[in-house]
């Protein structure tokens, strides 16, 4: 069958694979989330490690959905044709906005318990800090955070589904139009998501590109979680005549960049601190080579940069799907490993090796953040197919 005859005849909708998927990913993530819940129960100082557990996984999920959203903005703010075939696949993920807000909750639950600045153990760290330390005023702020994000992807997945059934070229303007300043409220509300979140574990040190090393961890991320869903989901026997080699190629090139991106600003971040050498930023490096935690930063080093590096330099992996998701996988796991090297010497300085409700808690979240994204595509196709570039997206080729 040529390209045009496997486009007309693909299955692009998940139909009854959706039901399943999302109902055993909520039924898998429910389940791993009591275990872990009774773990922590049974376990002396289980709760202390259950929290933290929950930020690691937490801060990992909200990763890979903002990403996805901002994959999805800079699609219609670039204007681009490529990515079409590919950004429905975003959509289900940055759809799951709504339901971070019930994922919060454990978050904003186990406040005390996380940041010594809401538990009154941070001593003259807070000074000059009070205000915006504050247990209130950190709540209060994350309302505004998984408000804007849920208003802002609801925007751009409601009007993509609802061309689906008009067909209207005017949504796509009006989309286009948009993208700005939701790029700009995206990256303002990421910034200050990742000082609270994670930054103010430590409220005596600062860095201000922390925001940016976040999102770089989130756009390497996503473009690595893409090629694994398109992958999967041809393995299903779906979208094999709409996701081609070249879109592949695309995202392995995106990916490729942020990798080093990633690197640029971990390395930044450190080399910084270091040479002015000021023990109230020193401090918190020389934490994460104590203990353990130095084997961590080496797999970092290693596992999420310089093997990926030399992995995708060349064009051929790339263009190989199965390479690509391999590399790609591997890749998502090495972002929870980051998202560990950055939580958990604060909770367990002296122990870098993961516990039991570690492993308990990041599947619960996965399976339910997998269940929302199955979830929102229920029932709709899996491509954008009255994009008015569409067709540009079927028959892209790489230079």
């Amino acid at each position: 069958m040529n390209q045009v005859g496997e486009i007309l005849s693909e299955q692009r909708h998940l139909g009854t694979l959706g039901d399943r998927l999302w109902r055993r990913a909520a039924l898998v993530g429910v389940a791993a989330l009591v275990a872990s819940v009774a773990l922590a129960a049974a376990t002396p100082g289980g709760w202390h490690r259950f929290f933290f557990a929950y930020l690691v996984a937490f801060a990992y999920v909200l990763s890979l959905a903002l990403g996805s959203l901002y994959f999805v903005i800079l699609h219609h703010l670039t204007n681009a044709g490529w990515s079409v075939v590919v950004r429905r696949i975003a959509e289900a993920f940055a759809g799951a906005f709504p339901f971070f807000a019930v994922l919060a909750l454990p978050l904003l639950a186990g406040v005390r318990e996380l940041y010594p600045w809401a538990n009154g153990t941070a001593g003259h760290l807070t000074h000059g800090k009070a205000v915006y330390l504050s247990v209130p005023f950190f709540v209060a702020r994350w309302v505004v955070y998984l408000a804007v994000w849920a208003v802002v992807a609801r925007f751009f997945v409601g009007k993509s589904i609802e061309q689906d059934a008009s067909g209207e070229p005017l949504l796509s303007v009006r989309m286009k139009r948009a993208s700005p300043p939701a790029m700009l409220a995206l990256a303002a509300t990421l910034t200050f998501a990742a000082f609270d979140m994670l930054m103010s574990l430590d409220p005596g040190w600062t860095s201000t590109i922390f925001g940016v090393y976040y999102f770089a961890g989130g756009a390497v991320a996503v473009y690595a979680l893409l090629p694994v869903s398109a992958f999967l989901l041809q393995r299903a026997g779906l979208l094999r005549g709409s996701v081609t080699v070249e879109h592949y190629h695309d995202l392995g090139k995106l990916l490729f960049g942020f990798v080093i991106f990633w690197a640029y600003i971990a390395f930044s971040q450190l080399m910084l601190q270091w040479y002015a050498n000021i023990p109230e930023e020193t401090h918190w490096f020389v934490a994460r080579e104590s203990h353990g935690w130095g084997w961590v930063g080496l797999i970092l080093i290693f596992g999420n940069f310089l093997l990926p590096f030399l992995v995708l330099l060349s064009r051929s992996p790339k263009r190989r799907p199965a390479v690509l998701a391999a590399v790609a996988g591997w890749l998502l796991v090495m972002h929870l490993v980051d998202l560990y090297w950055l939580v958990m010497p604060a909770a367990s300085p002296s122990d870098a090796v993961p516990h039991l409700v570690d492993v308990t808690v990041f599947i619960g979240l996965v399976g339910l953040f997998v269940a929302s994204a199955a979830f929102v595509v229920r029932g709709r196709s899996l491509v954008p197919e009255r994009d008015p570039r569409l067709a540009e997206s079927l028959s892209f080729e790489n230079a």
